[in-house]
């Protein structure tokens, strides 16, 4: 003789419920991957926009130096 609260009852709307629950759980964690992914791209991002501008700015330094030490070279050989 079994009770009836023992056995389960599987109605069509279970599955269905199951499914949505799984859909949004699986909706969910690729939405984090997705949100972590893209703040990912966006610290790399930042980061080689900072190394161009410093790479832009040794450049321009190294552009007035060697315009200096032309100046001076010519200054130099004027005088000699």
């Amino acid at each position: 003789f079994r009770n009836m609260s023992d056995s389960k009852v599987d109605l069509p709307g279970d599955d269905l419920r199951s499914g949505d629950t799984n859909l949004n759980e699986l909706t969910s964690l690729i939405q984090g991957v997705l949100q972590q992914t893209q703040d990912r791209f966006q610290l790399m991002s930042d980061q080689i926009i900072r190394r161009i501008d410093d790479m832009t700015k040794r450049i321009d330094d190294l552009e007035k130096n060697i315009s200096e030490l032309m100046t001076q070279n010519q200054i130099e050989q004027t005088q000699s």
